[in-house]
């Protein structure tokens, strides 16, 4: 089993909030919370407010804040949102794609003891739905290098 939690930790870099910019929707975003922070506000001048935030962690604040409109849809998109970023950032960083790859069938965890949703929690009990997408996202990238027959 594979853990993460922290940027700056082992496999940090399967963290949201790792320093792995992409572009995406032809606009760039500091880091895969940037934008999926941002897509909770898509199409409002608070979008370019997340995207444009200093750190990712004042991404995920203002993300968090429900002060600004939430998107209606939020809750039944939001999985597929995170797998954009979390896609969008392994195939634009060939480093961190290898270290992905690297590591084979085994399961990837968000460590994270306050977050029961993205991680597993405290106690261990949680969904661990973005180690469910760097899975799905590992998945996809060692099928686009697998050699294409002719």
């Amino acid at each position: 089993m594979i853990e993460f939690y922290r940027a700056g930790d082992e496999y940090g870099c399967f963290s949201n909030f790792s320093d792995h910019g992409f572009f995406l929707k032809d606009r760039y975003w500091s880091s895969s919370e940037h934008y999926f922070q941002a897509q909770k506000f898509v199409g409002t001048e608070h979008e370019e407010t997340v995207r444009l935030a200093a750190t990712p962690k004042e991404a995920a604040q203002l993300g968090r804040s429900r002060d600004l409109p939430l998107r209606p849809d939020w809750a039944s998109i939001k999985e597929e949102i995170m797998k954009e970023a979390v896609l969008a950032k392994f195939r634009t960083h060939l480093d961190i794609r290898q270290i992905l790859l690297s590591t084979g069938t085994q399961e990837i965890v968000e460590a994270s003891p306050i977050d029961y949703y993205w991680g597993c929690g405290a106690d261990r009990t949680g969904k661990n739905a973005l180690g469910l997408v760097l899975m799905e996202v590992r998945s996809i990238l060692a099928d686009e290098n697998e050699p294409k027959s002719t």
